[in-house]
């Protein structure tokens, strides 16, 4: 080994210390690697920084302003909510169909971009449910990565692979494009499958997004009350009633929200003490379980097991507990809320009156409210954002963080038509990723899906650096020669062994490099060294570059992969963490790949 090479593998043991160890953040480490790789001439300055410009840290840029915008713009909710539906409340139900959808769009188009475009898609769906983020998307993540080895346009090592196979000078016969799907189809499915019965002891159970917005003052003594229950009224309750006649907050001290009219098909968010309820109608109810099953019980009306009429509105991603105070300049001041008629006004439902030592829960209309009073809410996250945001003096002011923001619906076609151009610029005309997603991204900034500062603001720049420093650790290998070496010595140990053998150990091998070089560096590297090998073992040459090209994308022990950089920072994953679900599935992902070869395509 030359010093440059010792070099570059003490560089590496650093890095990966660093990313066990966490003793600086992650987009540290890839700084460190910028800085120190040129320092010990392993690189030149310019390839320090190249990856900055790279095509795929371009592309992640470009592909999370696209997926802001249509998330802004409330596209995601409509894509989250047919898979909530089916899902119902079944954590593994929502694993499965976010994942497998993942998987098969990474088929078609390059991982990073599914997984970025589904990352909205997929946070809404964990704070609708209720389930902890990390519990998806390490899992969606994972999927689509293996997705890309579903056909030969899904990811880039495969891309590479036609024009890579080259034998004494001459091309071999190049792959289809449906040629590797089996083995891609059961790769997904095991790593489904491996989430479903092994992801509660190798997915880490962090807390989600879906924190309570209330004080913790209130949420102790109004614990409960951040649900959201759905009540059916059957066809058997044959006397109409208002909510006032029903002593729904006088005798139960629960909150009726919102109501759907069968017979009008109709729904009000805001109702009033004098909305009458029939038969076949619906009610949204804020209280706490045992009140609201009272009032069940009371009535003979079925309490439904999830958010079916309301679970748009209502969802926790769209609306919300919000605590409020009185302010010193308020108009509201000395009057009660119906005075001011305050539903009508600010069109979100009061739920509970704190003012001095009381806590008010039936009547809080009609007391007259001082300054400091303090008024919980609830409501639509962007009406809160509307209030919190008009001009001084405000009557209320915001005594908790609010979670949502105002949505632009008007320019939901704009966003998509957007993403599609850049689709079709990738697909059809075959542009450059980055070009052709920044082309979309821009078009969205442009046409008023998003403003720049939105579009600078949605960006994890903490994945951009991680990925930026990891790219001249790349190089540094491919430049010094490590890599070449250590490919060489593992293949020389070999011998001569079986062609399944040999294909085993072409795979390991390239899921090692692929953890520390990108992964088509590792496809350029290994292909024509594997091939000849397997020509010397007397095996098939073609059938070892489609295992390098597949085994490229064996990368899920580390967040050096993009998509799993990607999804690290809103998951709350540590390093940690990919390396307990991601030994399991490197090794999963290779039997599978071995096994499907040597029963299917006869490698023996």
């Amino acid at each position: 080994m030359t010093p440059e090479m010792i070099l570059t593998m003490v560089v590496l043991v650093f890095a990966i210390i660093l990313f066990i160890f966490e003793w600086v953040r992650v987009d540290v480490v890839g700084i460190i690697m910028m800085v120190m790789l040129p320092l010990m001439g392993l690189v030149s300055p310019k390839e320090a920084f190249v990856g900055l410009s790279s095509n795929a840290v371009c592309s992640i840029i470009a592909v999370i302003i696209i997926g802001a915008g249509l998330d802004k713009t409330g596209v995601m909710n409509k894509v989250a909510g047919p898979i909530i539906k089916l899902a119902g409340n079944s954590e593994k139900k929502v694993i499965t169909l976010i994942s497998g959808t993942v998987g098969i769009i990474s088929s078609m188009m390059q991982n990073i971009g599914a997984a970025a475009l589904f990352l909205p898609a997929a946070q809404r769906i964990a704070k609708r449910m209720g389930v902890p983020i990390s519990r998806i998307l390490m899992p969606m993540g994972f999927c689509a990565i293996i997705g890309g080895t579903i056909t030969l346009v899904g990811a880039s090592p495969t891309i590479l692979l036609n024009d890579l196979m080259v034998l004494g000078g001459e091309k071999l016969e190049p792959f289809g494009l449906f040629t590797q799907t089996p083995i891609g189809i059961c790769l997904l499915a095991s790593a489904i499958i491996y989430f479903l019965i092994f992801g509660k002891f190798v997915l880490p159970a962090a807390e989600g997004e879906a924190e309570k917005d209330v004080t913790a003052m209130l949420m102790d003594e109004y614990q409960g009350l951040e649900h959201v229950f759905e009540l059916h009224v059957p066809e058997t309750f044959t006397n109409p009633r208002s909510l006032e006649e029903l002593g729904v907050r006088a005798k139960f001290l629960v909150t009726v929200v919102a109501i759907h009219y069968e017979a009008k098909k109709d729904k009000i968010f805001v109702p009033r003490s004098s909305d009458v309820i029939s038969a076949n109608d619906d009610l949204a109810i804020v209280g706490r379980a045992k009140k609201v099953r009272r009032l069940a019980e009371e009535y003979g009306w079925v309490i439904k097991d999830g958010l079916e009429v309301f679970g748009e509105y209502l969802a926790p991603t769209n609306a919300g507990m919000a605590e409020t105070v009185v302010s010193p300049r308020s108009e509201m001041i000395g009057k009660t809320m119906s005075e001011i008629n305050f539903k009508e006004q600010y069109s979100v439902n009061p739920v509970a009156l704190f003012t001095g030592q009381k806590i008010i829960y039936s009547g809080l209309t009609h007391v007259r409210l001082k300054m400091g009073d303090t008024l919980l809410l609830h409501g639509p996250w962007e009406r809160y954002l509307i209030l919190r945001n008009k001009p001084q003096p405000r009557a209320l002011t915001f005594a908790t963080a609010l979670e949502g923001e105002i949505m632009r619906p008007e320019k939901a076609k704009l966003a998509v038509v957007w993403l599609a151009v850049a689709l079709t610029q990738i697909i059809v005309f075959k542009i450059q990723l980055s070009v052709a997603l920044m082309s979309g991204a821009l078009g969205m900034i442009i046409t008023g899906v998003l403003s720049v500062d939105e579009a600078y603001y949605a960006v994890d720049w903490m994945t951009v650096f991680l990925l930026a420093g990891l790219i001249p650790l790349g190089m540094a290998f491919e430049k010094t020669g490590t890599a070449a070496f250590i490919a060489k010595f593992i293949l020389g140990m070999l011998g001569q062994p079986s062609p399944i053998v040999l294909l085993a150990a072409v795979g390991v091998m390239t899921s090692f490099f692929t953890l520390v070089v990108s992964n088509v560096g590792a496809t350029v590297l290994l292909v024509p060294l594997c091939m000849n090998m397997a020509v010397m073992a007397g095996g098939d040459p073609r059938m070892a570059a489609l295992v390098v090209g597949l085994s490229a994308s064996n990368t899920f022990v580390l967040p050096t992969h993009q998509v799993n950089a990607l999804i690290m920072r809103p998951g709350g994953y540590r390093t940690v963490d990919y390396a307990k679900a991601g030994v399991i599935m490197t090794a999963l992902f290779l039997a599978v790949e071995l096994t499907i070869l040597y029963f299917f395509y006869g490698i023996q």
